[in-house]
């Protein structure tokens, strides 16, 4: 597997095609990608779909110790940046499942819908908890403590989620999985998550700014609105 510039070569693939419309995306979903290639055959549309269950179950497991990691570090330092974070990945995992469970079943089409609808939802709580908890942290008077875990978490979720993220968009959009894509959207503000916890604890530890991280982390708040708003209307096949 190979990255370049956030493309990330598949296994068996030598060319991806966006699916066609209907099949998970909204209507001129292959007019909009300017193609007239064929969807996929049957023999690559399986490999497309345990590609995706195998990167879901991975997506899963990770941030299940991100979760853990980060709650347990948050508290130890008293850092709300980290325990959101933390709860960020719980809601990952939520969105994660919701794909694991579209693909479990023997015509992944006909839960499509329902999938995009529960990633919408943790679209909207990602933002509401991230917009919360970065006010509450302008707002309290109290400082966080350094926290080199956290710090070493941050650095690595921002190498690793990336990956996850443009392997599972590249699979989703050639088997026209709005789901899928919306989920590795999900992921890669994740990334960016990562990105804010990691300048503001390092902000933070080295110049005592402890408003850096809430006040960039309204940002993706405001992100994550606009991607759940996608997600629920099934925009982001293509």
């Amino acid at each position: 597997m190979s990255t370049d510039h956030g493309r990330i070569d598949l296994p068996l693939t030598s060319a991806t095609a966006p699916g066609p419309a209907g099949d998970g995306c909204s209507d001129g979903c292959r007019a909009t990608a300017g193609t007239d290639e064929p969807p996929p055959s049957p023999q690559r549309h399986a490999v497309l779909t345990r590609w995706v269950r195998l990167l879901v179950a991975a997506t899963i497991a990770y941030n299940v110790v991100e979760a853990v990691i980060a709650i347990t570090a948050g508290r130890i330092a008293s850092s709300a940046a980290l325990v959101g974070f933390g709860l960020d990945s719980v809601i990952e995992v939520a969105s994660a499942t919701a794909v694991a469970w579209q693909f479990a079943g023997p015509d992944p089409k006909a839960r499509e819908r329902t999938a995009l609808k529960v990633i919408a939802v943790s679209f909207f709580a990602l933002a509401a908890y991230v917009a919360v908890e970065s006010v509450r942290s302008l707002l309290d008077a109290a400082e966080a403590g350094h926290s080199a875990v956290g710090i070493v978490l941050a650095a690595v979720s921002l190498l690793v989620m990336p990956v996850l993220s443009a392997a599972q968009r590249r699979a989703g959009r050639e088997l026209g999985s709005a789901s899928a894509v919306a989920d590795s959207r999900q992921t890669l503000l994740c990334t960016y998550l990562s990105g804010v916890l990691l300048v503001g604890l390092g902000l933070n530890s080295l110049f005592g700014w402890s408003w850096a991280d809430p006040v960039a982390a309204l940002v993706i708040a405001a992100v994550a609105v606009r991607e759940g708003h996608q997600a629920w209307r099934g925009e982001l096949c293509c």
